[in-house]
């Protein structure tokens, strides 16, 4: 590595980019709230648009007939203040000084009118007060917003604010050329517009609010089929499809299956699809019934040559004759052998039993002596292993089969001494939690591969090198026999397992009372 030149700049490590938030997945509407939201998002639109529209053209009707009434307001005006007859000359000798007060002082003016008048060279205005009739005069920012609008011939609407708000102006000039601007408060059109908005905005409303409960109450009632096939669909998945005996009688209701509907075509699929399964279970179960009968007579009619093989080689064996080594070795395998097939015949003839679903012989088992009972056993077949127990202070009953809990411990141990090597700790424990027994059975040995962890408790499943596997063979049934023995006790049964920690736990309900 070359060292670094003096002077020259250190790169700055690159920061890590900063973690990106994750959006909340929101949660479905469900299909009522969809339609029902529909329904009255629409209503809402067209209510909306009616009322838009209809206070558009009502202020539009207003608005003409305001400029209607101010044309005429301006004519009187203009005869106000510039005469009817003659020329302009004796018009403005009749008439010397127009003035604001002339016009608003008039005959048939409207209330609330508002006049400014310029002869050319002074500038009056004024505005009628609409409850007194008063005559008051305008604000200078207001007879400012007038006068850029002396010209204006045709009616315009300005904001004069403060009191008077938005008037509609419109100026003319007067037979003597005398400029005038007169106007008509717009506060009429806007009242009566707003009060439309708000009657139909209040009317929009409540029949929103009318045709939300009603379109609720008929997409309640139209879906309720759905929910009758939905109802039907829960009720099967529910049920123990994967063992055992099971017939499926839930069917769609005959009135949800019409065709002509769609809930009805939905809930004639599911009629056909749960008679396709039905026939498809029911095949299965008449062929797991025959393979169970086969093992269970197999293993009835194995039990008596096996026992007499074994007992015949122990005969031999002992009866005090001189046999060459070899024949005597050859005996005790065969004895040996006989042994391991029996076990095998056992193990079968019980899982034929769990599997029938025969009763077992409940009653209240005191694991923590059963577990004394099981390790002393487990210590005294594998010395070559560090056995330890934790034990509660106070005794845990389950409510259980004592033989058969017990073979369930035993073979737990077994494959913890089996396939595990020499040294290797195993400790079981026992505690309680809530209305469960907890019994743990852990190791500090290899662990067990993940892809085997799925079939474990699989019948015939055995694992592979990475478990040390002892001089004695595995028939793969101890495993299965725990699980079964405690799933016929309402039980469960799980394993976590990685190099150096595996554990499988026990979980069984306790004896109450």
């Amino acid at each position: 590595m070359s060292a670094q030149e003096p002077g020259s700049e250190v790169p700055a490590p690159e920061e890590p980019p900063a973690a990106v938030p994750r959006r909340r997945k929101r949660a479905r509407w469900t299909l009522r709230r969809r339609l029902v939201l529909t329904v009255v998002g629409l209503l809402a639109l067209v209510s909306l648009v009616i009322g838009v529209v209809s206070v558009a053209i009502l202020r539009a009707s207003l608005l003409d007939r305001l400029d209607v009434q101010l044309a005429s307001a301006a004519d009187r005006s203009g005869a106000m203040i510039g005469g009817e007859d003659g020329d302009r000359d004796r018009a403005r000798d009749f008439f010397p000084t127009p003035t604001a007060d002339a016009i608003l002082s008039g005959p048939a003016q409207p209330p609330g009118l508002l006049a400014l008048v310029f002869d050319g060279t002074t500038v009056t205005t004024g505005y009628t007060d609409d409850v007194s009739g008063a005559i008051k005069a305008l604000e200078a920012s207001q007879v400012q917003v007038l006068a850029d609008h002396i010209k204006q011939s045709t009616p315009v609407t300005v904001d004069l604010e403060g009191a008077l708000g938005h008037y509609r102006v419109v100026a003319e000039t007067s037979r003597t050329g005398t400029l005038y601007l007169v106007g008509l408060p717009l506060s009429a059109v806007d009242g009566t517009a707003a009060q439309l908005a708000v009657i139909i905005a209040s009317v929009s409303l409540a029949g929103i609010l009318l045709v939300a409960v009603l379109a609720g109450w008929i997409v309640r009632l139209a879906l309720r089929p759905l929910q009758r096939v939905t109802a039907t669909a829960t009720r099967v998945a529910s049920l123990p499809l994967d063992r055992g005996e099971v017939s499926l009688v839930d069917r769609v209701p005959a009135e949800d299956t019409d065709e002509r509907t769609e809930v009805g075509q939905v809930g004639l699929a599911l009629n056909r699809m749960l008679d396709h399964v039905d026939v498809a279970l029911e095949t299965r179960e008449a062929s797991e019934r025959k393979v169970r009968q086969f093992v269970s007579d197999a293993s009835h009619e194995l039990r008596t040559p096996l026992a007499s093989i074994r007992g015949y080689s122990e005969l031999t064996r002992r009866s005090g004759q001189e046999l060459p080594p070899d024949a005597m070795h050859a005996l005790g395998r065969i004895e040996s052998e006989s042994i391991r097939m029996t076990g095998l015949v056992e193990d079968l003839l019980l899982l034929a039993r769990l599997d029938e679903g025969r009763e077992l012989d409940l009653g209240p088992v005191d694991l923590t002596r059963l577990l004394v009972d099981a390790v002393s056993d487990a210590h005294a077949a594998g010395r070559d292993h560090v056995w330890d127990l934790d034990l509660p202070q106070e005794p845990v009953e389950a409510l259980g089969d004592t033989a058969r809990l017990h073979q369930v411990l035993a073979n737990l141990l077994t494959n913890a001494r089996v396939h595990t090597p020499q040294g290797t700790t195993v400790t079981v424990a026992l505690s309680s939690e809530g209305d469960r027994a907890i019994v743990t059975v852990t190791d500090d040995g290899p662990g067990i591969p993940e892809d085997l962890r799925s079939t474990l408790f699989e019948r015939f499943a055995r694992g592979d090198s990475s478990r040390f596997r002892g001089a004695g063979g595995s028939t793969g049934l101890g495993l299965a026999i725990v699980a079964a023995v405690v799933a016929a006790h309402h039980g469960e049964v799980a394993v976590e397992s990685a190099p150096g920690h595996t554990e499988f736990r026990l979980s069984l309900p306790l004896a109450l009372g």
